[in-house]
């Protein structure tokens, strides 16, 4: 994910910030995978990622919109965590 973030302009002390205490976090039902929103500088993100018993290793980050997660929850492709 270092590449991606970087990549795409993205601070990773946000993003892991992010990860940890973002309180918006969802189940995507297409990947199977956790994910979470926060913002990133004015940026609203949307960073993907797996978690254990004792990790949280995210797999993506990609900048999203409001209407895009009402979209994914309407559908069903987002689901409340």
């Amino acid at each position: 994910m270092e590449y991606k973030a970087r990549a795409r302009g993205f601070d990773l002390a946000i993003l892991e910030h992010i990860l940890r205490h973002a309180i918006e976090r969802y189940y995507d039902t297409k990947t199977q995978r956790l994910v979470v929103i926060g913002r990133h500088r004015r940026a609203l993100v949307l960073i993907a990622y797996e978690e254990d018993t004792e990790t949280m290793t995210p797999v993506t980050v990609h900048e999203t919109s409001r209407h895009q997660i009402r979209l994914r929850l309407k559908t069903g492709r987002l689901v409340y965590a």
